[in-house]
């Protein structure tokens, strides 16, 4: 099986550990991922707050290339993703971006990693592909706010409760703890121009999921990985409370279960530290 993917800007850079996993677990699945050649940033979130026809602009280039591959397109990054859905949109309601000229016949699907994985291969491919079962893991699976909504963006069917990271984690041998904050927001980008209230948000998904009883939580989104796993000491900080919550991607938690190597090597790449749990449960 054949798809394009559209790494992004964040999954060559801050999160590396997240397109190297998942290229990891598309080999073990005999998945090829055939990077869109030539693709340029989507403009998340400088392009779309300063300019409409800009943010249209630049997602709409790549959907070009993604229409020419003729494959469905993988998009790891949850705001990259959004705003390539939202372009797609636009482009089949008849937008014409400035700086595009090629006809878009839109004859492909621009989906998430984790959806693609659970639709495509679903629970005997992924179970058979086990070495190592997760059975001792109690993760809460957290999907943000730009994965699953608005669904007239995202055409989510089931935007408030979505099950894909859920499923492959059972399918893992996890025991996926139930929790109803799996979309609540984390504050994204308000980290950096309302640290406060990010934190506040923040702490809110940290208490929730130590109620719910997870000894971790696993994401499928750089931004969302990036605040809950770089923040617990900032929270520590203003309210006194520290946590050591391990923050994975659901790719590092399917390397892990079928036995990739460079499993170390990614979670050295995170702030919190996250090898403990994993060596107290014999999975490293």
């Amino acid at each position: 099986m054949k798809v394009s993917y559209y790494p992004g800007c964040s999954l060559e850079g801050t999160a590396r550990e997240y397109d190297e996993s998942l290229k990891a677990v598309a080999r073990s699945l005999d998945l090829e991922l055939a990077e869109l050649p030539d693709w340029t940033c989507c403009g998340s979130s400088s392009a779309h707050v300063t300019s409409d026809q800009l943010a249209i602009s630049l997602a709409a280039r790549n959907l070009i290339l993604a229409d020419k591959a003729g494959l469905d397109l993988l998009v790891p990054c949850a705001a990259c993703f959004q705003r390539l859905k939202a372009a797609e949109k636009a482009l089949k309601s008849g937008v014409k971006p400035e700086g595009v000229k090629e006809k878009y016949t839109g004859n492909f699907k621009i989906i998430h990693p984790a959806d693609f994985i659970w639709e495509q291969f679903g629970e005997k491919v992924i179970a058979g592909r086990v070495k190592k079962s997760l059975e001792k893991l109690n993760p809460v699976c957290y999907y943000g706010c730009l994965i699953t909504r608005p669904p007239r963006i995202t055409d989510s069917t089931n935007p408030e409760d979505p099950q894909s990271m859920d499923e492959i984690m059972k399918a893992l041998g996890a025991s996926v703890k139930n929790w109803s904050f799996k979309t609540d927001c984390c504050g994204g980008n308000l980290v950096l121009t309302h640290t406060e209230l990010a934190r506040k948000l923040i702490k809110k998904l940290f208490d929730m999921a130590l109620e719910a009883g997870a000894d971790s939580i696993v994401v499928g989104c750089p931004m969302c990985h990036s605040n809950l796993d770089t923040r617990q000491k900032e929270v520590l900080q203003d309210n006194g409370q520290a946590y050591h919550i391990p923050i994975y991607y659901f790719s590092e938690m399917m390397g892990l279960a079928f036995g990739e190597m460079a499993v170390e090597k990614w979670l050295n790449k995170h702030l919190t530290e996250a090898k403990s749990l994993l060596k107290q449960n014999n999975l490293l």
